[in-house]
């Protein structure tokens, strides 16, 4: 049968076989997890194709081990990925701040559900916002894609990688249960691939090069794999450049600059912001994940019935899009966050905000979707 280039192709499938998807395609050629609701598809999906591409799949015997393998896989050369959910990334929180602090570039898919503690584990939410920023001590900056589609779950994995790679750090990928666990049909032209840059590597010269480098301090130096000619330390303690651990308070001033300036510095390159901005328009909507599918269609009913609204969608939620974000603020009376959990994102809106913008919170926590009516009951 001959096939019509003018048909469109469409497959039916959810957020967890995206993500997969970009995994793969971004050269991820070892996961390790551990079996939890509603992330366990991944798990399963990525024991099942990494042995395809030459790649492993381990499945831990907890969420420690899980992390601790990423790592340890990382160090050694490897592309890695993990996934769960809030309460894995509560035993994840030690191995996060290690992957900080060894600059360990790493992917760590978060599919939330409804906390705390094990909460609703086959119910949304999105409360897990503030904790994958301030859940491990320090309170060094990490980065966090929200991903608000399925055809999103695939490119900003893609783009998860590739931060990863760009910056040395962890880098969260913040879904949900409805949108990694919901079927839905999915034009394969939406999949849009993201360049994931190959990893910076020490040269030959090992031996001279030290692991890490602080000068400049945004500076971001070349990955020292073990099994390189030079001795390669790993430490999750305060280290000079050499990785030998250190007091000294010049050593440890430029550690921890480096650490906070080596993405703030960039922030350009991590910001993703989506707008439809009508500037005749004094209301708009922002919302990030999941929820923002329902803002959208809020804003398509809206306008079909003369109504006049903004929308922005947060793709990057750490560190927060300030620029982008004030851009919003400042050309509207008001703008209404939606997110479901008791406004943990509105918090950084309200900030920004000051007095000159009221800033709305449309909050949900009983399990249940925030819908279109939610946001345009804010217009009546």
């Amino acid at each position: 049968m001959g096939c019509d280039d003018n048909v469109d192709v469409r497959e039916l499938t959810d957020g967890s076989a995206a993500i997969v998807r970009g995994a793969v395609d971004a050269g991820c050629d070892f996961f390790a997890g551990y079996p939890i609701t509603p992330a366990s598809q991944i798990l399963t999906a990525m024991t099942r194709e990494m042995p395809k591409s030459g790649g492993v799949a381990i499945q831990g015997e907890d969420e420690i081990s899980s992390i601790g393998m990423c790592i340890g896989a990382t160090m050694a050369g490897a592309r890695a990925m993990t996934a769960t959910s809030g309460p894995g990334i509560s035993l994840y929180s030690e191995n996060i701040g290690m992957a900080v602090m060894g600059e360990v570039p790493l992917v760590i898919v978060d599919v939330q559900r409804l906390g705390p503690s094990t909460g609703g584990a086959t119910t949304a939410a999105q409360g897990d916002v503030q904790f994958v920023r301030w859940g491990t001590g320090g309170g060094y900056p990490i980065i966090a894609l929200a991903p608000s589609s399925v055809p999103e779950c695939y490119t900003l994995t893609m783009k998860a990688f590739d931060l990863a790679e760009r910056f040395r750090c962890p880098v969260f990928l913040l879904t949900d249960k409805e949108l990694n666990l919901t079927a839905t049909t999915v034009d394969i032209e939406d999949y849009q691939r993201v360049e994931v840059r190959p990893r910076s590597r020490r040269s030959a010269e090992a031996s001279i090069e030290p692991p890490y480098s602080y000068d400049p301090p945004d500076a971001v130096g070349a990955v020292a794999t073990y099994g390189d000619p030079a001795i390669v330390r790993f430490t999750g303690s305060t280290h000079d450049e050499r990785a030998f651990i250190s007091k000294d308070p010049i050593t440890v001033g430029a550690l921890n600059e480096h650490l906070v300036a080596k993405i703030h510095a960039h922030q350009d390159e991590i910001d993703m912001v989506a707008t439809d901005i009508d500037p005749k328009a004094t209301t708009a909507f922002l919302s990030y994940g999941i929820t923002a599918g329902s803002m959208r269609e809020a804003v398509r009913i809206a306008r079909a019935d003369g109504r006049r609204v903004s929308a922005a969608t947060v793709h990057s939620i750490w560190p927060v899009p300030e620029t982008a974000i004030r851009v919003v603020l400042e050309s509207h009376d008001r703008v209404v966050i939606g997110e479901l959990n008791h406004g943990q994102y509105r918090r950084e809106i309200e900030r920004l905000a000051g007095q000159g913008t009221e800033v709305i919170g449309v909050h949900r926590n009983d399990g249940t979707l925030i819908t279109p009516a939610d946001f345009l009951e804010v217009l009546v």
